[in-house]
């Protein structure tokens, strides 16, 4: 694509002039991504004079191969980069510029007005160079230098988008970043380990990220996620890696299709970059995991921002990963915390979608009653793009049918900076806990949260919802029939262990849990249906705190339930266990970071939770981005800098 510039001074503090037209770094009013992917054509720009624009030039590009979709299946973007869509393919591109260009001077009495009625900005009933202008704002298109450090979706594909940058390159310098990375140990302390956040990268990753740019010179950006570089956690089947499960006795588990979750994200043109480290078998929280490696031994995941401490688990490498910038986006798994408790570790944005909003088939389970798979980014914007792309039915996965009417066109829609005002935010007292950083960054956020608008409400704990977090997980019940049901659908047939007393057998996992799979290999048939059964008592727990929470936040009128979702490098007594002791939906967001006054660990981060309704992930997802908006929190590990 040739550069469409608009050479109005837009200095910069070095005083610099930098194009209209480049977007980095700039604030919107939202941020946007495909829910879907549209089939576009490629048709000839026509020739264009340029027009005079605030006293200087905008250039139309004579001669440029532009997409024009054929009608669209559903909205492309969120309303920031289409609501000024002229051409019908739901985005702004240069064509919508060529368009605008070419009614210049018209007014409401023009016999065309119509067609560009909603590019005149400023209301004057004039197209004028201030609305072409205004309109190349709402391009996703930067010529600028591309930073990758912290870049986002946006970031990526502006750049890609202006040919500053293909996928194939930016594919190239996460794998060099991995390289350089992921095994050094740069903290000089004597503690200080490895990040150990990859098992595995993508040989096919270069192929994919080809792909992609062949697409995107074809047909356009067909999809905010097109040629992104995303890390999944290794318990996501991959055909072209092994899903080990972080246990040395799956290491040629390499299965013949993608996990539900997966095939959505290779569907929006994602690139599957690499199977990111976690504690085996998603048990706990210390990532530690015995994939490729020799019998009796095993491995941590470290934070990026400590090196002596754990990322937090059990999707510790996918969190450590998306910290240090060692891929775009992530996905991890949650069934008490795994998803989440990366995301406070290490300074992140962590979904926990409702039950049912994404497929869990083809991802190993640990407990089914309460398992979802979820992004993790390092913005609220990434996290919604890369939601919009693994919701959907799946007759594999019977609970999702559940969703049906309940899921947005793109939960980008939600990605409001004023979404806080007027609405009605509870916390229940006790989960602010008493640890020194908590209770300071509680009322720093309090503040933020009323200063942006919003009530926030004090709730008391009762009898009955202390039992909604003291119920336990499922793991200790659910997980041997469970993993039996993954074993008998998905496990390759070249795998010799084939049950818990197999893998105790093979002699290759975590020393440490050979006591954890022994008694799990103990529970009966009946003992699982007893707790996780149509009226087991789990089940029916489940379904209890989902109503209690449910009837407690309408009695209050409350939009959101909000806790922090750890402490410094731990966990704040049971908060983790409301979402999927509801099944409801979770979001956590950046609250800043432990001081030395706090007497706790200087630098550590703590995460801000909302929790929602059962399919209300907009609203959550909207709350958490005028939070960030309003405090950009979070930091970028300084051991993880760009590449010399």
């Amino acid at each position: 694509m040739r550069s469409f510039r608009s050479f109005r001074s837009s200095p910069t503090a070095s005083g610099v002039d930098r194009p209209l037209v480049s977007q980095r770094n700039r604030s919107v009013p939202t941020t946007s991504a495909f829910s879907r992917r549209s089939r576009v054509t490629v048709t000839a720009a026509t020739g264009l004079a340029s027009v005079l624009a605030l006293g200087t030039l905008v250039v139309v590009p004579a001669t440029a191969a532009t997409p024009v979709a054929e009608p669209p299946a559903a909205a492309l973007l969120a309303p920031y980069y289409t609501d000024l869509d002229l051409t019908g393919d739901r985005q702004v591109t240069t064509a919508d510029l060529e368009l605008l260009a070419s009614h210049l001077g018209d007014t409401s009495a023009s016999a065309e007005w119509s067609t560009v009625a909603a590019a005149d900005t400023n209301g004057d009933k004039t197209i004028t160079a201030t609305d072409i202008a205004a309109l190349s704002q709402r391009m996703i298109y930067d010529d600028g230098e591309f930073e990758l450090i912290e870049a986002s979706t946006i970031d990526m594909q502006a750049a890609m988008n202006a040919g500053v940058l293909t996928s194939v390159e930016l594919t190239q310098d996460y794998i060099d970043r991995i390289a350089a990375y992921d095994k050094a140990t740069p903290d000089a302390s004597a503690v200080g380990r490895a990040l150990n956040s990859i098992i595995t990268v993508n040989k096919q990753a270069l192929t994919a990220a080809a792909a992609a740019d062949a697409e995107r010179a074809s047909k356009g950006m067909t999809s905010m996620l097109l040629g992104i570089p995303i890390a999944v956690k290794d318990n996501y089947d991959t055909k072209d890696m092994p899903t080990t499960g972080g246990c040395g006795c799956w290491n040629d588990n390499q299965t013949t299709t993608d996990a539900a979750m997966v095939a959505g994200l290779r569907n929006a043109g994602a690139v599957i970059l690499a199977k990111a480290s976690l504690d085996e078998f998603a048990f706990g929280f210390a990532s530690e995991f015995s994939s490729y490696q020799p019998a009796g031994t095993s491995t941590l995941v470290a934070s990026p921002y400590n090196l002596s401490r754990t990322a937090g688990g059990s999707s510790g490498g996918t969190g450590a990963s998306i910290a240090a910038n060692l891929a775009g986006i992530g996905f991890g798994t949650d069934t008490g915390g795994s998803i989440r408790i990366p995301s406070t570790y290490n300074q992140l944005v962590g979904i926990r979608p409702t039950v049912g909003l994404a497929s869990r088939d083809g991802i190993i389970p640990l407990a089914l009653s309460q398992d979802t798979g979820g992004p993790i980014a390092r913005s609220v914007t990434d996290a919604a793009v890369a939601l919009d792309a693994v919701t959907g039915v799946d007759a594999a996965d019977p609970v999702t049918s559940e969703q049906t009417g309940k899921v947005p066109e793109s939960y980008t829609s939600s990605l409001d900076p004023e979404a806080l005002k007027g609405k009605r935010i509870g916390y229940v007292t006790t989960m602010i806990g008493t640890n020194p950083t908590n209770v300071r960054l509680w009322n720093q956020a309090k503040a933020t949260l009323e200063a942006q608008g919003a009530t926030v409400v004090a709730v008391e704990q009762t009898p009955a919802f202390k039992r909604v977090l003291d119920e336990g997980s499922g793991s200790t019940n659910e997980f041997k029939h469970d993993l039996n049901e993954y074993i008998a659908k998905h496990l390759a047939p070249n795998v010799a262990a084939r049950s818990l007393q197999g893998i105790v057998d093979s002699g290759t996992y975590v020393p440490s849990r050979k006591s954890t799979y022994t008694s799990r290999d103990a529970i009966t048939e009946a003992q699982y249906q007893a707790w996780a059964g149509p009226a087991g008592t789990h089940t029916t727990q489940i379904a209890t705190g989902q109503a209690l929470v449910t009837k407690m936040m309408d009695d209050l009128d409350l939009d959101s339930l909000v806790y922090p979702s750890g402490t410094p490098y731990n966990t704040q007594s049971t908060n983790m266990r409301l979402s999927p002791n509801t099944g409801m939906p979770a979001i956590s967001v950046p609250m800043g970071q432990a001081i030395a006054a706090d007497n706790t660990i200087t630098g550590a981060g703590v995460n801000l939770e909302f929790l929602g309704r059962d399919y209300a992930e907009g609203t959550i997802i909207g709350l958490a981005y005028a939070f960030e908006q309003a405090t950009h929190y979070r930091t970028t590990p300084a051991l993880y800098g760009p590449l010399g």
